[in-house]
């Protein structure tokens, strides 16, 4: 479903403290209280409905890997459930799935040792230990860029 302004201004009046700005991606910021969305995506208004839910959560930050994913689905979820039949939107399953298998992927390369490739395991912020070769690594954000791993003596 594409956005239209009477959409859009059906979202702002019915979340007046969320800002909705047009951008070239979808994103939640915490910080300006705004939603960022791309108009031109064919999935706008599902995409849309997440990134509000996230907002409506009151998701901010997560101090651990696997809490983000747990953050996304948490949105998809509230989205589809308590959003989509007011917005009259349909929240397409496989696009959830799409959307959570790219933070399922960013995890996996996260925590995949870079000595030996075992799943390692999250000791800090970013940083990881692998409990095969005892390796430690740490990562950089990887989320908006390329994911670095870095080995750690």
């Amino acid at each position: 479903m594409q956005l239209t302004p009477t959409y859009l201004n059906k979202l702002a009046d019915s979340f007046p403290d969320i800002k909705l700005q047009a951008a070239s991606n979808f994103k939640w910021s915490p910080d300006e209280q705004t939603v960022y969305y791309d108009q031109t995506d064919p999935d706008a208004a599902q995409y849309l409905l997440h990134e509000i839910s996230h907002a409506l959560l009151s998701h901010t930050n997560f101090s651990r890997d696997i809490e983000l994913l747990k953050l996304e689905r948490d949105a998809w979820d509230y989205a589809s459930s308590q959003l989509a039949d007011r917005f009259e939107t349909t929240i397409d399953d496989d696009l959830v799935q799409d959307s959570l298998d790219t933070y399922r992927d960013w995890l996996h390369s996260r925590s995949s040792c870079p000595k030996c490739a075992s799943t390692g395991i999250q000791n800090a912020a970013n940083s990881y230990q692998c409990p095969a070769c005892q390796q430690k690594w740490r990562v950089n954000d990887g989320r908006g860029c390329q994911l670095r791993r870095y080995k750690i003596k």
